[in-house]
């Protein structure tokens, strides 16, 4: 008798760098606990809703991960990466953005899901050392040649 194989499903999130209103070196990242407990600076992101656009995920997650009204400038690019929860397989794609702030405060207290522990404003040299995940330190220095 074979073991049952796991479920593959595919996941598709959206979200992106914020080009601080008044500084433009300046961008913001979220903390969040890993799966280890600590705490991990990433950039903010979260999954499409159904008839959604990309870029308006983007928007709308960066918004309610960060407290920022934000548009998009371009697009940086994407990751695409696979975990397994239980006997589920996920094959995750996220696309990254490249946006500017127009309006609201920095602030974690707008996220709905409570994911968020901390946000802040960094220097975007400052984003390699700090980001938890080598793609998005790799989708930093994507951003940066954009913005430069």
């Amino acid at each position: 008798m074979s073991a049952p194989s796991n479920r593959t499903v595919t996941e598709v999130s959206a979200g992106g760098l914020v080009i601080s209103a008044t500084n433009p070196n300046e961008v913001a990242l979220i903390s969040h606990r890993n799966r280890g407990g600590g705490m991990d600076w990433v950039i903010p992101k979260g999954h499409v809703e159904p008839g959604e656009a990309l870029e308006q995920t983007a928007k709308r997650e960066v918004e309610e991960e960060t407290g920022l009204a934000c548009e998009v400038v371009s697009k940086i690019g994407e990751i695409q990466y696979g975990f397994t929860v239980g006997k589920k397989r996920i094959k995750k794609t996220v696309h990254h953005y490249l946006l500017r702030h127009t309006g609201g405060e920095l602030s974690a207290t707008n996220d709905p899901t409570g994911e968020v522990v901390d946000v802040r404003w960094f220097d975007l040299s400052e984003v390699g050392d700090v980001l938890a995940h080598a793609t998005e330190k790799r989708i930093a220095e994507k951003a940066q040649r954009l913005i430069q």
